[in-house]
């Protein structure tokens, strides 16, 4: 299994090339991903969405969060920000989710780096983006 980024489903939705967005389309057809509840709710949060493609994101299996998660979640940022890292909320929950499932992260993110380092995210960096 697979979980994507908000970086790499926007770029995937948009027909953008890159291996991130090329393992996504695998995983897609093979049934292999699974959402972050973190990267839907930012995804739905696009007014410009079209309704079938938020119906269709939101029947991607959905990952369970863990007892214990926010604690994990809040250690993980402290981790990133005290090696002088940047740490955005968003991403330390959704590198949290990843990192408590074992499951690999597609992005177009540099900074999810910083989780990387601090916890060991197994992290695919397609094309990045600021």
């Amino acid at each position: 299994m697979i979980a994507a980024d908000t970086s790499t489903w926007i770029a995937f939705l948009e027909g953008s090339q890159g291996e991130d967005a090329q393992l996504l389309d695998r995983a897609l057809q093979d049934r292999q991903v699974i959402m972050v509840p973190m990267v839907l709710t930012e995804l739905l949060s696009d007014p410009k969405l079209p309704s079938a493609v938020a119906k269709t994101l939101s029947e991607v299996p959905m990952i369970e969060i863990e007892l214990g998660y926010w604690r994990r979640a809040g250690v993980l940022r402290t981790k990133a920000i005290a090696k002088r890292r940047k740490a955005r909320l968003g991403d330390a929950l959704i590198a949290q989710t990843c990192i408590d499932r074992g499951i690999l992260l597609l992005t177009r993110d540099r900074d999810f780096r910083a989780f990387v380092d601090a916890a060991g995210l197994d992290l695919v960096l397609g094309v990045e983006t600021d």
